[in-house]
């Protein structure tokens, strides 16, 4: 066998290109359903206090009122409302999760307290589960008014800034509640 036999060429096409193109793709596909799990999550320190945000023991925590009954994956709660961030989200999304490893790893980890979405909550995220539910569409306080379901679900009124899903993590408030203790 020379460097000119085709089955030699074609054995290292294969392990040139072909063996490292699919380890990367299969290494990703892996890393990112890894990083759709709640426990990946909140293995970064800054993110601990959310974590413990959805075992609070009242139910106007709206995460913790989800994660408790079941109305999430909890093996997914955190992917689950946030599916627009890091790396599910655009390519400004990814740059800004980038940035967020930068600043983790340079810069130090920001107090949980100081984190900040990047932009309003998008009422997609809640429709995702609960358009068409009946619990949501039927809800008296949803139909007050006439369009008030269709102002929602194309987000003009937020449902988390318009006084009523408005205590979400509030990571600064839990030196003063109880926890829930899961069995």
């Amino acid at each position: 066998m020379t460097i000119r036999d085709p089955s030699v060429k074609v054995l290292a096409f294969l392990a040139l290109l072909v063996l490292p193109v699919a380890a990367t793709v299969a290494g990703g596909w892996y890393h990112l359903e890894r990083s759709k799990r709640t426990e990946f999550c909140l293995s970064c320190h800054t993110m601990t206090e959310h974590g413990r945000s959805l075992l609070v023991d009242d139910p106007s925590f709206l995460p913790a009122a989800h994660y408790q009954n079941n109305r999430v994956p909890r093996d997914q709660a955190c992917y689950t409302c946030h599916t627009d961030y890091t790396m599910f989200g655009s390519v400004t999304a990814k740059l800004r999760g980038l940035r967020h490893v930068y600043v983790q790893y340079v810069k130090g980890p920001p107090l949980p307290a100081a984190l900040r979405l990047y932009s309003p909550y998008n009422n997609r995220e809640c429709l995702h589960c609960h358009d068409g539910a009946r619990a949501f569409e039927g809800k008296a306080a949803h139909n007050r008014e006439p369009q008030m379901l269709a102002v929602m679900k194309t987000n003009q009124m937020s449902c988390l800034k318009s006084g009523c899903h408005d205590v979400v993590h509030e990571v600064e408030l839990l030196k003063d509640v109880s926890f829930w203790k899961p069995k």
